[in-house]
């Protein structure tokens, strides 16, 4: 099975469309979908139960840690598939690209499949300016630091193998950061990963949550604690 992780903060415009998009496209796929409500304001935890009701592939569950570090844990743990991919509720992830996820991951035995946004058969779409070059430096940066060819840690839109997201374990992000600091773990700790190209849109309904002075901070700090894991506790696989 597939468990895909959506949390969601304040998408209650955006639920029908995200629930038309899976279950139309998902159809030969073995699937659950946990949509994790993270303290929303808007009525979108009452209406996911109501959308979500009489289906079987849809479970709804209630963040009690505030933040995406806390929603990402609890989807983890209430997981039932054998792989975990973890997606934004804005849509701005390519179904096709998760499909192709689902069947390297069946077919191969990689740990980890790392979709980046930047490379030559990548499409990109209303990426804001400003967010993409910080974007860009900041991912460059952590390449160099961890000396790898990755560039697009960032970015949520991943799959792992539950057993090993459960192996990096304790998870300690509180917010987007921890989309840095699972890859980061994954790839430090010599797990076996593939990297490929993906498509990525900008999202046509809601607002982004993610804001820049916000986020530098702890982004910093899951950068150093994973260098630190890294380089002088030395933990491996």
């Amino acid at each position: 099975m597939l468990s895909i992780l959506i949390p969601v903060r304040d998408e209650s415009d955006g639920l029908k469309e995200l629930y038309d998009n899976l279950s139309k496209n998902l159809t030969k796929i073995n699937y659950e979908v946990l949509i994790i409500n993270d303290f929303s304001t808007d009525g979108t935890l009452q209406i996911a139960k109501n959308l979500f009701a009489n289906s079987n592939n849809f479970k709804i569950l209630d963040n009690k840690r505030k933040g995406l570090g806390g929603a990402i844990n609890l989807g983890i743990k209430e997981a039932n598939g054998d792989n975990i991919v973890i997606m934004m509720a804005d849509q701005s992830d390519d179904i096709e690209d998760l499909i192709k996820y689902n069947n390297l991951m069946r077919e191969n035995e990689y740990d980890a499949v790392l979709g980046s946004r930047f490379l030559n058969s990548s499409k990109v779409e209303n990426y804001p300016r400003q967010k993409y070059v910080l974007n860009r430096i900041f991912n460059y940066f952590v390449s160099l630091v961890f000396w790898n060819n990755y560039n697009d840690y960032t970015n949520a839109f991943k799959i792992y193998k539950k057993q090993s997201l459960n192996e990096i374990k304790p998870l300690i992000s509180e917010s987007f950061n921890i989309f840095l600091e699972i890859p980061l773990k994954i790839i430090s700790r010599n797990y076996n990963y593939k990297i490929i190209p993906i498509n990525w849109r900008g999202r046509t309904k809601g607002s982004s949550k993610f804001e820049i002075k916000e986020l530098g901070a702890k982004y910093l700090f899951t950068l150093i604690y994973c260098f630190i894991e890294k380089n002088l506790l030395n933990i491996k696989k």
